[in-house]
């Protein structure tokens, strides 16, 4: 007879990453597929689809029920460093509203789905690390030029990645609740991945105001 439990068997950290390996992989495929440090028009490209996934989930970084469980989120809003970076290569206001309006479709129903976008966006983070050399050597851009967003935390990427880990398997959850937060972070991947195709994949798309 099986039994059932309301206790997790793992971390919820390590559930996340399970649950979403498949499309975290594929998604980093897709984009490096696309080349997207190949010349600035493209990495401009790029840079429009941080933007939008930075504004989806700029509010979380203020939350306060959100801080008090993960206080590492404090200084971890990149969206200025994204916007920033934009306006170096002279993104337009309609292409900005257009992308702002991409990130306003997104909704977050839970807070336990918050949990799961904010797992996909700071654990962005270490993958950025070798994506700042890349735009370093391919496109000479810097942590004061272009890829502001791309800079680790003051705190270095691993451990940065560590305590938020280590607050974020803390929470105490029902099976129900990290449902939600699994949920979740395959809903950022998701966005991600539609942001990739539109953006990237589509040479052709006309920005319209």
């Amino acid at each position: 007879m099986a039994v059932v439990t309301d206790f997790p068997s793992i971390a919820l950290s390590r559930e996340l990453k399970e649950h979403t390996a498949q499309a975290h992989e594929s998604l980093d495929q897709r984009i490096m597929a696309l080349r997207p440090f190949a010349d600035e028009r493209r990495y401009v490209r790029f840079l429009r689809m941080q933007l939008r996934l930075h504004h989806a989930t700029a509010a979380l970084y203020g939350e306060p029920g959100l801080l008090a469980w993960l206080p590492c989120l404090a200084d971890g809003n990149r969206l200025e460093a994204v916007v920033a970076d934009c306006a170096d290569f002279n993104v337009s206001e309609a292409e900005y509203r257009r992308d702002r309006a991409a990130a306003r479709t997104v909704r977050i129903p839970t807070t336990p789905a918050a949990l799961g976008w904010l797992y996909v966006q700071e654990g962005s983070r270490l993958g950025a690390a070798v994506l700042r050399r890349q735009v370093r050597r391919e496109l000479g851009l810097s942590d004061v030029f272009g890829a502001r967003h791309l800079a680790g935390p003051a705190d270095g990427r691993a451990r940065h990645w560590q305590r938020f880990r280590e607050a974020l398997d803390a929470i105490d959850l029902t099976i129900g609740e990290r449902g939600m937060a699994a949920e979740g972070a395959a809903a950022a991947f998701a966005f991600v991945r539609e942001s990739v195709e539109e953006l990237l994949a589509d040479g052709r798309a006309v920005d319209t105001a």
